[in-house]
């Protein structure tokens, strides 16, 4: 299945602040160097392999220097991409590109790094029924690119924002007093289309919340053998409830915690602590 970026009227005000925080009052050193007219091609290019992520957001980049400017990718989101390749091509005034050079690249490093960092989980977890998923620890503004980075890696989204699905975490369960009370309130005020997921922290809340109907479970930050004691014990009193593993995962032992049998796997660093990626825009020919 085809990936489908998001809409640019989800990110464009994104793009014209971080345009608008670089340009200023405008590009003193090229407006002083390049004459306007000047035509040239630019290529983007890897510096390392990596998985590829926001070209669509590089082309607005751009467009939004320069209407003018003819942006040509070569790979696609989604696409590893190797040392040395070029992902995309652009032809026009030289000062446009150079305008848009640095915020096309800022976008593309990052999502680019999610992307590559989900895909090292997802391969790492290869061959058990498991999927890596998100979170909503995501940067303030880049949530919907970084989710899709997400997806361009191999990974799956957890839900977008609170209004998406129902998440009862230790905090609601302290203000409702109990476990059973709060998936109380969740099936008598909610609508009958949701299913209900609560954060539990060992086997005696799991119990209760599987007592209490509980749709879904999250594992929240157990030890390996106390995961697959709740992974058995879940499977023993409710056979179909989904089953989710957070916190503390990383590469090292996220085949471990996918081979306790549960259905998806949390993590946050997928967005909050993806390394950027490295990827240069080079002026490769002057045209007449």
């Amino acid at each position: 299945m085809p990936l489908i970026p998001p809409h640019p009227l989800l990110y464009k005000a994104l793009v014209v602040e971080a345009l608008k925080e670089d340009l200023g009052h405008g590009d003193v050193t090229t407006n002083a160097l390049i004459e306007e007219g000047q035509q040239g091609v630019g290529h983007l290019r890897a510096k390392e392999e990596l998985i590829l992520c926001g070209l669509e957001v590089a082309r607005l980049v751009f467009r939004c220097i320069d209407e003018s400017l003819a942006f040509v990718p070569f790979k696609r989101d989604g696409e590893r991409v190797l040392k040395g390749e070029v992902v995309a091509e652009l032809r026009g005034r030289v000062s446009s590109i150079l305008k848009g050079e640095r915020v096309a690249l800022n976008f593309l490093q990052h999502l680019s790094g999610v992307a590559t960092l989900t895909n090292k989980f997802v391969e790492a977890v290869k061959g058990f029924p498991v999927k890596i998923v998100d979170t909503r620890k995501t940067l303030p503004g880049f949530r919907v690119l970084e989710k899709y980075a997400v997806v361009c890696g191999g990974g799956s989204n957890h839900r977008f924002g609170l209004s998406d699905g129902v998440l009862i975490k230790d905090n609601h369960i302290k203000a409702c007093g109990s476990i059973k009370e709060a998936l109380a309130r969740a099936r008598a005020r909610l609508p009958h289309v949701y299913k209900i997921e609560i954060e539990v922290k060992d086997l005696k809340e799991l119990k209760e919340a599987l007592a209490a109907g509980a749709d879904a479970v999250l594992l929240d930050n157990m030890d390996l053998e106390t995961l697959k004691e709740a992974v058995k014990l879940a499977r023993k009193i409710k056979k179909d409830v989904i089953l989710e593993a957070s916190g503390g995962v990383r590469l090292e032992n996220v085949r471990d915690i996918a081979a306790s049998g549960v259905d998806l796997i949390s993590i946050g660093r997928l967005t909050h602590s993806a390394p950027a990626v490295d990827l240069h825009l080079k002026i490769v020919a002057l045209l007449p």
